[in-house]
């Protein structure tokens, strides 16, 4: 496309770990608020909004409250070996 300008981008963790500055969470299809993608803490969203589908302070809460999960730092690791195991098409994009 003439005149398009494309932009490719690459996410460095082992080589520059930009935890302190990320401020994205991601929501799986089952409705888990996952705050990092490298940690396994999450918040069951779906359950707080069916237990509390009228009350908005309530959700705003849970998602204050994996916010907080978000570590400072990554525990990534180059070993062959790792304790996290939801693949990335359970996690959605």
């Amino acid at each position: 496309m003439a005149g398009t300008n494309s932009r490719i981008g690459f996410i460095s963790p082992y080589s520059h770990n930009f935890c302190a500055s990320c401020n994205r969470i991601r929501i799986t299809a089952a409705g888990s608020l996952l705050p990092c993608l490298g940690q396994t803490q999450s918040i069951d969203l779906r359950r707080v909004i069916r237990a509390n589908p009228l009350e908005d302070q309530r959700v705003k809460s849970a998602i204050y409250a994996a916010v907080m999960l978000k570590p400072l730092g990554h525990e990534f690791t180059h070993a062959v070996t790792s304790t996290l195991t939801r693949c990335m098409n359970m996690t959605g994009g």
